[in-house]
């Protein structure tokens, strides 16, 4: 049976491929992201995102219990004002990011980076492709005024420490998001549209990690 390891400790990640009918397992790298982002010296959020998706899945891949699998990793980076956000972690940096993202609009960037390892056979025999293959999917994030009170409530609950630009679209943070243009998706943390692509690139439809295939 195919097999998918998503290289995340991301909740709303392995919450939203579960709710697309993707099956899935979840085996959480132990990159340091500082570190990765300090030894390439990427500054632009898009690429950084990407590098850090590549990062994941390659520890991932590189483990015993990914022999055989497919192994998505992700990271996502929130661009504001040409500034690269990723979690503020502290209810300070919190609420400074989101005092200046009132009535303002910036861009997620999730990247999303492949690594098939499964078995591969020159005569063809086996399905691996050796592929390791990687995207990115942005999506514009239009927020509506928020008062300090209100940014206050919404830091204390904790939920905003965690996340990448400090916000989430698929918890309370939807609250305070006027639109988006693009992919949803891509602001949860995971395009399910950006994997069928690479799954594609791979020789696999996303049909066959649904749970009646």
């Amino acid at each position: 049976m195919l097999r998918l390891i998503l290289a995340s400790q991301s909740p709303a990640r392995t919450k939203l491929l579960t709710e697309a009918g993707i099956r899935h397992t979840v085996l959480v790298s132990d990159v340091d992201e500082d570190a990765v982002q300090a030894r390439y010296g990427v500054t632009d959020p898009h690429d950084t995102a990407l590098l850090l998706a590549r990062a994941k899945a390659e520890a991932v891949a590189a483990l015993p219990e990914a022999e055989g699998a497919l192994v998505l990793g992700c990271d996502s980076v929130f661009e504001f004002d040409g500034e690269a956000h990723g979690k503020p972690y502290t209810a300070a940096v919190a609420r400074e990011r989101m005092l200046r993202m009132s009535g303002n609009t910036g861009v997620l960037h999730t990247g999303h980076w492949l690594v098939d390892c499964r078995d591969t056979d020159p005569d063809g025999d086996a399905p691996g492709t050796g592929a390791t293959l990687g995207t990115v999917a942005s999506a514009e994030v239009s927020f509506l005024d928020m008062d300090a009170a209100e940014i206050d409530a919404y830091i204390a609950t904790g939920e905003p420490l965690h996340c990448a630009g400090s916000f989430t679209i698929d918890g309370l943070g939807g609250a305070f998001i006027r639109k988006v243009d693009g992919d949803p998706h891509t602001v949860v943390g995971l395009s399910v549209s950006t994997l069928r692509g690479l799954l594609a690139q791979a020789q696999v439809r996303i049909t066959e990690l649904w749970p009646a295939s």
